[in-house]
């Protein structure tokens, strides 16, 4: 495990029982420097889902893709905790790719679900890091080069995950946070290519997500690859025992390939 900081965490509240945002290290021995995906497990912005943590960053490492798995802020914090841990965890990777073997212009983000929109959230807030920092890691970039989105939560408008909005922004947050945290509103044309997968008939999280944020996409001219699957469950991780949706890990490690992000 690595520690996110090593000084002040911002907005740590150390009466809160929950461990430090860290992230889990699955890296690999190559002659050059590999491509990173951060992963971040759903679980509503409560907890963190085993089956989409370690088995995630294991698959990555399959086709040569170094990993991380993110330990973030949940419940009882709220925005902008957990936002706060994915972007020093693209800038922690960044700063530190000679010594982590990675490329620092091949790092993307990961996410199920409520990690989903945590992925989402880092994609479409992020800034050029602060270059009057004391501290080396915040001059760095917090911008993944690459999104992947598992049936995402995106929006918290009509088609919200109650859920995650309310473990997130509490019970009743103000309408201009509402907008701000709905991601499909937040895409520019500096948005990084991203690859979605959800099925038409999730009952957990509505697949409106998935297709307004690609339609967001579309309209940026941003590069996205959306697979729809007709039927299957929500929270299926690399879905294993469902023989048509595991079918994302091959469509992903191609598109993947196809943009040059796997090489």
């Amino acid at each position: 495990m690595f520690d996110l900081w090593t000084t002040e965490i911002p907005l740590f509240d150390a009466t809160i029982p929950q461990a430090k945002p860290v992230i889990e290290p699955y890296l690999l021995v190559d002659e050059k420097p590999t491509a990173c995906v951060i992963v971040c497990p759903g679980g509503g912005y409560l907890a963190h889902a085993p089956h989409e943590a370690e088995p995630i960053a294991r698959w990555l490492n399959s086709f040569g893709v170094a990993s991380l798995v993110l330990r973030y802020r949940t419940t009882p914090y709220h925005h902008p905790a957990p936002l706060l841990d994915a972007q020093r965890a693209i800038r922690l990777v960044r700063a530190q790719a000679g010594d982590l073997n990675i490329d620092p212009r091949r790092i993307g983000i990961l996410g199920f679900s409520a990690g989903g929109h945590l992925a989402s959230t880092a994609g479409t807030h992020y800034d050029g890091g602060n270059p009057e920092s004391p501290d080396p890691v915040d001059r760095v970039s917090s911008r993944p080069d690459v999104m992947i989105l598992c049936y995402p939560v995106i929006t918290f408008g009509e088609y919200r995950h109650d859920g995650s909005r309310s473990a997130l922004l509490g019970d009743n947050p103000p309408e201009n946070l509402i907008r701000l945290l709905s991601n499909e509103l937040q895409v520019t044309a500096d948005t990084p290519p991203t690859f979605l997968w959800h099925t038409a008939n999730d009952e957990g999280v509505p697949v409106e997500n998935s297709l307004l944020f690609a339609s967001a996409l579309s309209r940026h001219h941003v590069p996205f690859d959306l697979h729809v699957f007709s039927d299957g469950p929500h929270g299926v991780g690399l879905a294993d025992e469902h023989p048509t949706l595991s079918l994302w890990t091959k469509c992903c490690s191609a598109w993947l390939r196809e943009i040059g992000f796997v090489r």
